[in-house]
């Protein structure tokens, strides 16, 4: 292990060494990564923030998250999935957030797909990505051990995108699979590794 796969915040705990030292990205490591999420608009939520992700930082859209959440209605997918071309051109000068196009109409189009698939099935959603949580693996020694995507990442993708789903690409659904818990990447020495 190398000393950037593990960082020693301020308050003397080791973490991935992905954190750095931002505070923000600390809170979210500590609190949020790899922490089992559930229901389907907490997940239409993490779906949605890692589309805008996709080519981007995490930590650009962790500090405009609250802007997102004003914009998009915190993510009710039944609000978003009314929204229309005055709602886009109102997102599309939103300074706030990620102002790309094809994101914000994919994220819309998503929400539509969202209220269909759990109209007469709550937690349609819920179940339909986490059917594709693989079994416990081994712990990553080092970021290196880290995968971009898994055959899982890719599946998750597939029947994502038969459902009618965009920006679910794999390696956007393998960081929405790190995030939402489905699998436990914290490297081995993380004070998160631990427990």
């Amino acid at each position: 292990m190398s000393r950037a796969d593990v960082v020693v915040g301020d308050d003397g705990r080791a973490r991935c060494g992905w954190v750095g030292h931002d505070a923000e990205y600390r809170r979210y490591h500590d609190e949020e990564w790899g922490h089992a999420l559930h229901g389907d608009r907490p997940l239409f939520e993490k779906m949605s923030l890692e589309g805008f992700q996709a080519g981007l930082s995490w930590i650009t859209i962790l500090r405009r998250r609250s802007t997102f959440r004003a914009a998009f209605h915190d993510f009710d997918y039944a609000a978003v999935a009314e929204f229309g071309d005055d709602d886009i051109a109102r997102l599309l000068a939103d300074t706030g957030i990620i102002r790309n196009r094809a994101k914000i109409e994919a994220t819309i189009s998503n929400a539509r797909v969202t209220r269909e698939l759990v109209a007469d099935d709550p937690g349609a959603l819920d179940r339909l990505i986490w059917s594709f949580a693989p079994e416990p693996g081994a712990r990553p020694s080092a970021l290196a051990d880290i995968p971009a995507v898994t055959p899982e990442a890719t599946a998750l993708s597939k029947a994502l995108k038969k459902q009618g789903y965009r920006f679910v690409g794999p390696t956007t659904m393998y960081a929405l699979m790190q995030s939402a818990g489905l699998v436990d990447d914290h490297v081995a020495g993380c004070w998160r590794a631990e427990g």
